[in-house]
This record gives C-alpha cells, sequence and structure tokens, in this order.
C-alpha cells in the first residue's frame, strides 16, 4: 500500500512570498510534491488571503529543483479562458523542468462570479468544462493549430509557441458520474477530497485504470489538542458542507452563515487535530485503500506551517514512510 506524501500550498491563508518560502521548506523536509489551490477569495474572512496561484507557482518553481508541483485546481471556464490556461501550463512546465501537473476543476461560484458574468447551472458548468478540457488538451498536444467551434468556446487558430517536451499530465478533480467519465477519457490523473472508493472505480470504468488518483486532506498540527481544534473551528468549520454548497455560495459571508451551527466538536470528528501521527495516518490510510497513490495534507492555519514542516519532517515523515513504504 503506496502513498506518495504531498503539501498544500494553500492560497487563502497566506501571502505569496510565504507561500514561496513554504514550498522550499516542503521541499527541504521531503515531501514528494506539493498542491496549490486557485482562488480569488478565501472561504472565510478570517483566512485572510487569496494571491494568484499560477503567478506564485512560477516563483515555486524557480526556488524549487525536485518537488513536484501542482494546480488543485483550476477552473478553465470563467475567469480564466481555457486556450489561456494551456499557455500557462505550458509555460509552468519549462520552468519547473518537468515537474508540472495541470490539476482542473468545473470551479466554485466563490472565484468565478468577480467576472460578472453570473454562475451557471451545475448541467451547464460539466458542459463548458468538458469542451474547456478539449481545448487545453489540444492545443497542449501542439499538433499545429487549434481551431475549436463549440457550444461555450471557440479558438481560432491558436497554437503554443513554448511548449515542454513530453506535454503536461493533466489531473481532473471528480465527484460522480459525469466527471469521472470526463477524466477517464481526458486526464493522466484523478483528483478527490473524499476517500469514496466508487469514484475510483467510476474512473477505471472510463479508462482511467492505472493512472494516479491524488487527495487531499486537513489537519490541525498543534501541541496542544485544543488550540488545533479551536483553529480548525475558526478556519475550516466549511470544510464540512460539501462540494453541492461549496460550489454555489458566491461570498465569504455566505460560507460565514452556513458553517455558523458547526460546532468545534464537529470539527474535531472529521478532521485530525494534535500532534499524534497515528491519527494522521489512520485517516491517511481511509484514502490509500480507497485507491489513492498520491495524498496532499492542508496544514490549517498560515502562521503554522513552520512548525507543521518541522514536526512532520521530525516526526510525521518516518510513521508516513513506515506505513506506505514511499
Amino acid at each position: 500500500m503506496s502513498l506518495q506524501l504531498g503539501y498544500t500550498l494553500m492560497t487563502e491563508q497566506s501571502g505569496p512570498k510565504d507561500l514561496v518560502s513554504y514550498a522550499v521548506g516542503a521541499e527541504e523536509a521531503g515531501f514528494d510534491f506539493a498542491v496549490s489551490s486557485d482562488h480569488f477569495f478565501p472561504w472565510l474572512d478570517e483566512m485572510g488571503h487569496a494571491p494568484n496561484a499560477w503567478v506564485t507557482l512560477g516563483a515555486a518553481a524557480q526556488a524549487t529543483s525536485r518537488i513536484d508541483l501542482m494546480t488543485y485546481v483550476t477552473c478553465p471556464t470563467m475567469r480564466y479562458r481555457p486556450a489561456v490556461v494551456a499557455q500557462q501550463a505550458a509555460t509552468l512546465q519549462l520552468l519547473s523542468d518537468g515537474r508540472f501537473t495541470l490539476g482542473l476543476g468545473a470551479g466554485e461560484n466563490l472565484n468565478e462570479h468577480v467576472i460578472g458574468e453570473g454562475w451557471p447551472p451545475v448541467a451547464v458548468r460539466h458542459e463548458m468544462f468538458s469542451e474547456a478540457v478539449q481545448i487545453i488538451k489540444e492545443l497542449l498536444a501542439g499538433d499545429g493549430y487549434t481551431t475549436f467551434h463549440g457550444e461555450y468556446y471557440d479558438v481560432d487558430g491558436g497554437k503554443i509557441w513554448d511548449l515542454p517536451e513530453g506535454g503536461v499530465p493533466i489531473g481532473i478533480a471528480v465527484s460522480g458520474q459525469q466527471s469521472c467519465e470526463l477524466a477517464g477519457e481526458y486526464a493522466d490523473v484523478m483528483i478527490a477530497t473524499e476517500p469514496k472508493p466508487e469514484l475510483g472505480e467510476m474512473f477505471d470504468a472510463a479508462g482511467g485504470a492505472g493512472k494516479n488518483r491524488v487527495g487531499q486532506m486537513p489537519i490541525s498540527y498543534d501541541p496542544d489538542e485544543d488550540v488545533a481544534i479551536t483553529r480548525a473551528h475558526q478556519l475550516f468549520r466549511w470544510f464540512g458542507l460539501g462540494w453541492k454548497v461549496n460550489a454555489d455560495l458566491p461570498g465569504t459571508a455566505g460560507f460565514d452563515a452556513a458553517s455558523q451551527f458547526v460546532r468545534e466538536e464537529d470539527v474535531a470528528e472529521s478532521i485530525p487535530c494534535g500532534d499524534d501521527v497515528e491519527i494522521v495516518i489512520e485517516a491517511a490510510k481511509e484514502y490509500a485503500e480507497a485507491g489513492f497513490t498520491h495524498l496532499a495534507l492542508v496544514q490549517i492555519g498560515g502562521d503554522q506551517q513552520r512548525p507543521f514542516l518541522e514536526w512532520a519532517q521530525r516526526d510525521l515523515m518516518p510513521a508516513w514512510r513506515e506505513a506506505f513504504g514511499s
């Protein structure tokens, strides 16, 4: 049972210079890969940040030399057009010397409403996303000029001039049958935030057999468990709302209101809190048993990243390697 250990550059809770330094710290600590969120807003006002993920990853690519990098995830349908995402991905792959994976998802109203074009129904969003993925795949393939006329997007003679040798691996976030089918057909990597075996099974059935699966799990490390729980509640109480809710709320006030009745004990039941390595390992085993090959941890609290990285290198990583052989 192998499971690569990843670190999350959470743009919602740290500024860009700090995020780059944390990427360097994660590499030095021995993490296998790092993923970055891509937000225009934080989930809650208390989180306090939302720098541009692509600029930050470009800097991280130059500041590091070994650790793999990934967007987790970029929405290529509204705030970014698909042709621009393809260009950004190709450039970042060159800057990182082949260490980048383009993680894509259908997005959240929280981040996409800012362009003033509304938030389409979920069925329309999936159709838009499918077209966007096809455009990105074709542009990154580099087979001449791309002309595409779809229901939602048009590309008129597009071409990426600076293409990395070997292309850019694409990951697609999945949550149900439709997204698993799209990922199975077009993605090199499956992305999910919950350890549901049925997602991998649907991905396999659609052509994803043998491909990597990347998950993500929040934790709140602190030597004082009560402090860890309080921090997790303050900053991550929205996490349990589920993606059907999270995708549609338009701003931080909505997430605050929707999570107002979430208790500290509710958060503590779903997020490992404290400094017990075995609790983190046991939670991670759910992902390994569900077929995931990679798991990125999210340390809750922007000012807690350094202590977390030190603890991870000293205590967590040896136990992780023993448990998962990675």
